[in-house]
């Protein structure tokens, strides 16, 4: 009966992506680190990035547990969140950590990634991340692939894949089919955001490259964006106008 209810209660907000942006399901918090439940099997963590220009910035990132296996999209920002992560998933969710994915060179999604190493959890990000990182002198994803790759927790199947440049050259989303939610990076805005670090972006090609991603997944209904709050497809028509102008 509870898994009935709980099936019930995300079907309701799947039809209401309002609603996902605006209540939350906490199921773990402290000063570093916020972790959120959204669907049956994806789960967003939140931890925080201080930065010369927008100060304390919010990081998401994107988890997909199954089958006592687990999936890490971006690191949290930094080694304590990391290792804070990784303890929580493998003590108190019992679960093993199979990967933790990069979707861009930039330190809010790889600032923790000698913590996974340390632990043995192998990384995974594009061959433009890899290359990008290795020049930046930040810490390096262990495998590569080119422009599509496909990675699963228990029978949960997530696909990564890279559609153009944006707010990076490498910048590569990851879709759970199962849930219809896509892990837009800081490729995706919230609503209300502005421009952003725009230091390595691509901003003529940035509304294109959100067009074949909506293209690409069309039956998406939850977007998680880089920063800020989760929404709908929304986000997605909102990014490609705010770099359409």
């Amino acid at each position: 009966m509870k898994t009935l209810l709980f099936g019930l209660f995300f079907l309701f907000l799947f039809k209401n992506s309002t609603a996902l942006s605006q209540d939350k399901n906490v199921i773990y918090e402290s000063e570093t680190l916020q972790i959120e439940q959204i669907a049956p099997h994806t789960f967003v963590h939140i931890s925080y990035l201080n930065t010369d220009d927008f100060g304390k910035v919010a990081c998401n990132g994107m988890i997909v547990i199954n089958q006592n296996e687990a999936l890490v999209f971006d690191t949290p920002a930094n080694g304590e969140a990391s290792h804070e992560l990784i303890s929580w998933l493998e003590t108190e969710q019992k679960v093993k950590v199979k990967a933790v994915v990069a979707t861009h060179f930039h330190w809010d999604c790889l600032g923790g990634l000698n913590e996974f190493h340390n632990k043995g959890i192998p990384s995974f990000a594009s061959e433009k991340t890899i290359e990008l990182a290795k020049a930046a002198a930040y810490p390096i994803p262990e495998n590569s692939f080119k422009n599509k790759l496909k990675l699963q927790a228990g029978n949960q199947k997530v696909i990564n894949q890279f559609l153009g440049e944006g707010h990076t050259k490498d910048n590569f989303v990851s879709y759970v089919p199962s849930d219809h939610v896509i892990f837009g990076g800081c490729m995706i805005k919230t609503l209300g955001a502005g421009n952003g670090n725009l230091e390595d972006a691509n901003v003529a090609a940035w509304p294109e490259t959100v067009k074949k991603v909506k293209s690409t997944f069309p039956k998406t209904q939850v977007v998680i964006p880089g920063h800020g709050k989760i929404g709908g497809v929304e986000l997605l028509d909102y990014t490609i106008e705010l770099f359409s102008k």
